[in-house]
């Protein structure tokens, strides 16, 4: 979903509510508009239903007994979760695979198809206009009919397209839109994946004979400095009409719409050249505000395409930062002249309970979160994440590495048509969806596939990469590629040399093997490194131990839990992250807060719960799991971990001192961690206080808690939208008497909605659970769970309910405006 901008430049039109016919047949009427180009949001009132369902692209094909939804939608996290026979076996022969059972790696879900359908009426004023369907993505592949004929379609899901259905419509009456849906075959993707119309779809009309292609902008600042920055455009034209130029217009607005340039320039024009392109160089700005990781300001493009009679053809917008990077084997990397290391995260696309998908505000949220722990980075593994995603990197400061697929192989690239046939496509439309984004700070074209021998060439990947990399040039200059390196991987002759695909990549991106960065670093001074994934279970030392002032930075995998790539069931997917999938802080994520937030002084009680190991790629993944309640046995003694930036911490228990120790700084392995053992358990609160150079900087206590006796319930979003899409995140806690959450308290909630919303998931942080992540029911765990509920497009009052048998009702009110 794009992002608003400062002005208006074209009808962005709203569909309004669903207008039904008679028979409440679906009809989507749209509100007239002579303003072009015009974009209109198709998301709402479509009609689905799962399965093959043969012959509903047809114009007469009965749906009045399907469901009735909007997008973004995920069929598949509606489906039952499918326990794995007692004769499933992990796949032991696909050593990149990690297959416990059939549907392990692909969150418990069956596989199969979804069906969905839309009527909509033509406006007259479309008549001699060119008309496009644009999909922002279908998962995982998709075909669309209109009128029952096929017109496109796509086989990788993570991209987006466009379809010109202009001599397809049927003027004065209904046309019928259908979406077919197919989530593969379970060996096509290492993870959930979710299933559907997942990500925006619209619809726009633009002049037929004079307008931008497709993702058409691309900006460029060559000269980036706060007193005086340039600013380059090129772009794509396609005209039909006779006319010696062509007259393009720039203008720039920063974030507060104020106009700081504007120009006009004619560009020559064949009469057989229908296509061409156009550039203008060095645009100049002075006194600029430079877009960084804490200031992510934003600058805004207008490009005006004219008319011979001067009249406005068609018009495009971009949002842009004016920013530089650099990158060095001596410093790793610069934003703006300064270094800065990417502490960051690697997860998959998917978002908690909503599945894959694609709500801005659920993607908000954690990227909110994110930062308060102290991420600036983030890593899209293995595919790329939605428009929006990137939106809000711009505005948040998020540093991305943008990734175009897991392996060049074409099982794991959406299985339906061969990879070596679709990456001459799939390469330019990511590359120039995403070029102007100043959160892009290098590409990444794969994960972990130099182990395949045969990817076309024979060459262990080197070939199809160069190949890729000469075509990503073509559109995007100004940023390095690379490829993230399997940590089994190293060259087939020796495992003292890097693999042959490393040679080639403009950065060397190791998954877990950081320990390697010395020795190659020797041999090969022109490498710059990347940890591309960096392992829980060695949180600290893997982050200590690099050069942190050469070594470009790390993404820690996993570190929110996500559905799919389940260590075997009951688990629905990954658990070893430092937030649970309801986005709750487990203890880790406090260590790893009191590194990324140096300059924060911090401390937090982490107690010992259990530990528990396995192996993941032939990287251990686990260890220890904490509580963050102070909840033991009478007589119990508790091993503790206190995390801590400052030079020491005392610990007292019901305000008796147990000891004071130090910070080992000097020691990667148990550095902002201090281990205190058989600490006695009594009832009441136990208390750490660090100290800098002598003095207090932090505390924090955690206290016993009693029989939870009400319930707390808060949401999250003072200012919901009532646009449709935007949610409200509800947080239910199990409290005591003096509003302490009782982390055993396990009833079932029962939720209930009066007003404009929609209960759209509800989740807590056990990844084990029975419970389907949609409905209106939801155990506590450790005491909380999360209702998330989605607004109409009707502003109002919403009255949520939640019932518990034991601890009784407790209503909320909020307003969407």
């Amino acid at each position: 979903m794009k992002r608003s901008y400062p002005f208006i430049i074209a009808a962005i039109v709203a569909s309004g509510n669903p207008v039904f016919g008679a028979e409440d047949k679906g009809y989507f009427l749209m509100s007239a508009t002579e303003e072009l180009p015009a974009t209109y949001n198709m998301n709402f009132g479509w009609r689905f239903n799962p399965g093959i369902n043969s012959g509903a692209e047809s114009v007469g094909y009965a749906d009045s007994g399907w469901q009735t939804v909007d997008v973004p939608h995920d069929f598949q996290i509606h489906q039952p979760w499918i326990e794995p026979s007692p004769d499933e076996k992990p796949d032991l022969t696909n050593q990149m695979a990690n297959i416990t059972s059939r549907l392990s790696s692909r969150g418990f879900k069956e596989m199969g198809e979804g069906c969905y359908r839309k009527v909509f009426t033509p406006q007259d004023s479309w008549k001699g206009k060119r008309v496009l369907l644009d999909f922002e993505g279908i998962m995982l592949v998709g075909d669309v009919f209109l009128n029952g004929e096929r017109v496109g379609g796509t086989d990788y899901g993570y991209l987006g397209f466009e379809i010109d259905i202009t001599d397809k419509l049927k003027y004065g009456e209904p046309n019928v839109l259908t979406v077919r849906a197919d989530t593969g075959e379970p060996e096509n993707s290492r993870w959930y994946t979710g299933g559907g119309l997942y990500r925006d779809v619209n619809l726009r009309v633009t002049d037929p004979k004079q307008y931008f292609t497709r993702h058409s902008i691309g900006i460029t600042t060559p000269v980036v400095g706060e007193k005086h920055s340039t600013v380059n455009v090129t772009g794509e034209i396609a005209t039909f009409v006779k006319t010696d130029s062509i007259k393009v217009g720039i203008e720039i607005f920063d974030r507060e719409g104020k106009k700081v340039y504007e120009g006009t320039n004619a560009h020559w024009s064949h009469p057989k050249q229908h296509v061409r392109e156009f550039r203008l160089d060095s645009i100049s700005l002075d006194n600029v505000t430079l877009w960084d990781t804490e200031n992510p300001y934003l600058y805004t493009l207008k490009a005006t395409l004219y008319r011979p009679d001067g009249s406005v053809a068609d018009q495009a917008v971009e949002r842009f930062g004016i920013r530089s990077i650099e990158f060095s084997p001596d410093f790793g990397m610069k934003l703006n002249g300064r270094k800065v290391l990417l502490k960051g995260i690697a997860n998959h696309h998917t978002l908690g309970a909503l599945g894959a998908a694609a709500y801005p505000k659920a993607i908000e949220k954690r990227l909110k979160m994110l930062k308060d722990f102290g991420f600036n980075h983030v890593r899209t593994s293995h595919n790329p994440y939605s428009e929006s995603f990137l939106d809000l990197c711009d505005e948040y400061g998020i540093l991305v590495v943008d990734e175009l697929y897991d392996k060049w192989t074409t099982q794991y690239a959406g299985g339906r048509s061969p990879w070596s046939e679709r990456w001459q496509k799939d390469v330019p439309e990511w590359v120039k969806r995403d070029r102007n984004h100043p959160s892009v700070v290098f590409w990444s074209l794969g994960n972990e596939l130099q182990l395949i021998p045969d990817l076309q060439f024979n060459d262990w990947g080197v070939t199809p990469y160069k190949l890729q990399k000469q075509l990503l040039n073509r559109y995007d200059t100004t940023r390095l590629v690379t490829v993230a390196m399997h940590p089994r991987g190293r060259n087939e002759r020796t495992d003292s040399l890097p693999a042959p695909l490393v040679m080639e990549t403009d950065i060397a991106a190791y998954n877990y093997r950081y320990m390697y960065f010395p020795g190659d670093s020797k041999r090969f001074p022109w490498m710059m490194f990347y940890q591309s994934e960096a392992n829980t279970s060695n949180l600290g030392p893997n982050y200590f131990e690099m050069d942190l002032d050469k070594v470009i930075g790390l993404a820690y995998w996993g570190m929110i839990d996500y559905l799919g790539e389940s260590h075997g069931w009951p688990a629905k997917g990954w658990a070893q992250g430092v937030f649970d999938i309801s986005l709750e802080p487990k203890p880790m994520a406090y260590f790893l807060k009191s590194f990324f937030k140096p300059e924060e002084p911090m401390v937090y009680i982490a107690p010992f719960e259990n530990s528990k190991t396995t192996q993941w790629n032939g990287v251990t993944m686990g260890g220890r799991t904490f509580t963050d309640g102070w909840n033991f046995n009478d007589g119990d003694t508790v091993k503790l971990y206190t995390y801590t930036n400052a030079d020491e911490v005392e610990l007292r228990l019901n305000g008796k001192t147990i000891g004071r120790k130090q910070n080992d700084i000097d020691n990667p392995k148990n550095r902002n961690r201090i281990y205190w053992d058989k600490v006695p358990y009594k009832k009441g609160k136990i208390e750490a206080i660090a100290y800098k150079d002598g003095k207090e900087v932090s505390r924090h206590n955690l206290s016993t808690a009693s029989a939870a006796s009400k319930l707390k319930v808060t949401g999250d979003n003072t200012e919901w939208k009532a646009d449709g899409i935007d949610l409200q995140h509800v947080r239910v806690e199990a409290v005591d008497s003096k509003g302490r959450r009782d982390k055993t308290a396990c009833q079932s909630l029962k939720f209930s909605v009066e007003g404009p919303a929609e209960i759209i998931g509800v989740i807590n942080g056990d990844i084990n659970s029975e419970e389907l992540t949609v409905g209106d029911t939801r155990r506590l765990f450790n005491g909380a769970a999360t209702v998330i509920l989605r607004s109409s497009r009707t502003p109002g009052e919403v009255k949520l309910k939640v019932h518990s048998d034991k601890l009784g009702d407790s209503v909320v009110k909020f307003t969407s405006k």
